[in-house]
């Protein structure tokens, strides 16, 4: 089963706003599985609305004939078979380099380069493309793990984490601009405040940068404001404390709730009733989940019962952009994160002024 319908859907004003934002910023996207039909097209599809510079890695003749066999234009797409790559041998030498640093050496370099997601990887971490892409074809902590040894950490975020671009403009209370953010869907099974807080803002800080404006981040919980006294319920609360006399601290343009019942986040009548005096609120535009099966159940609800549209785990905490997609990912998905991890590549500096690049 797909993520998504197989049809392409309508774009909404926000998906338009992404791809116009693209075309005056076009961004180099490595795809670690480019042996594969789906991302084939999706990459000519990217070509085409001229947003995104493919990179496919894989067996170049296979690739092509592939691509010739389905009709699919190849024009503008990169292809790039890591052992054969001119880069190859200087990537070995970084792997060996950065084994001298490590307590657990990752093992031969030539055979650890030869494989796709470290290629990648190291692609972005030196600068030879700006986004990496991958797990469609491979388990993801196959993935997750060349991401984690080849691609720096951002310094200030505890954990590395993923958060999930929803939209769904069919769906009544499903973001105030029609894009929803869910965070961490991916990594973290169990965040403690630290964790939460982090996960808060950094995923505020891109929402901020997709939508462009100062985004509502709700901390969920079964209790809001104090209306359950669980141990659980009163994390939600310290994250959401922390996050807040953070974003204060660093003049982040973000508002900081929580904890909140997810009715409360994104249904404003909802939020009259056990809100008293709160006057209108706005629906969230990021909601952080206190744990890993919460946050990925409801993703996959969404997904699969109320016909949301999802893109990709964009995976935060790294020091380059990076996004992973399901094995059962449609084209339009993988088209779809492409095009999200693109516009985070744009100003990614802006968004970590302080890593070290």
């Amino acid at each position: 089963m797909s993520d998504l319908p197989t049809e392409t859907p309508a774009r909404n004003d926000v998906v338009q706003h992404l791809l116009d934002h693209l075309r005056r910023h076009p961004k180099r996207v490595v795809f670690t599985e480019g042996e594969d039909l789906r991302v084939i097209r999706a990459a000519a599809r990217l070509v085409e609305e001229q947003v995104v510079a493919p990179i496919l890695l894989g067996n170049r003749e296979k690739i092509r004939g592939m691509a010739q066999e389905a009709g699919i234009p190849m024009k503008f797409i990169h292809i790039i078979d890591p052992p054969k790559a001119s880069d190859f041998r200087l990537f070995c030498q970084r792997v060996e380099n950065m084994d001298r640093y490590r307590s657990r050496q990752l093992g031969n370099p030539e055979e650890i380069v030869a494989r796709p997601h470290y290629f990648g990887a190291l692609m972005v971490q030196y600068g030879q493309a700006d986004a990496v892409l991958g797990g469609n074809q491979a388990m993801p902590a196959a993935y997750f793990r060349a991401l984690l040894h080849m691609i720096k950490p951002l310094p200030h975020v505890p954990k590395i984490f993923g958060a999930s671009v929803m939209i769904a403009p069919h769906l009544k209370h499903l973001g105030s601009s029609g894009i929803l953010l869910l965070a961490d869907t991916a990594l973290i099974p169990n965040p403690e405040v630290e964790d939460l807080a982090a996960i808060a803002l950094e995923t505020g800080k891109l929402a901020h940068h997709f939508l462009g404006r100062k985004p509502l981040v709700a901390m969920l919980s079964h209790s809001t404001k104090g209306s359950a006294g669980t141990p659980d319920a009163r994390r939600m609360a310290a994250a959401a404390a922390l996050a807040q006399a953070s974003a204060l601290k660093d003049f982040l343009d973000i508002d900081i709730e929580g904890e909140l019942q997810a009715d409360v986040a994104l249904d404003a009548e909802a939020a009259e009733v056990k809100l008293p005096g709160a006057g209108t609120r706005p629906t969230a535009d990021v909601l952080v989940f206190p744990n890993l099966d919460a946050a990925h159940i409801s993703l996959k609800l969404l997904q699969h019962v109320a016909g949301a549209q999802t893109y990709g785990q964009l995976i935060m905490g790294l020091a380059r952009p990076a996004a992973q997609v399901s094995r059962a990912a449609s084209e339009q998905t993988i088209f779809g994160t492409a095009a999200a991890i693109a516009v985070e590549a744009i100003k990614y500096h802006q968004l970590y002024p302080n890593a070290d690049f």
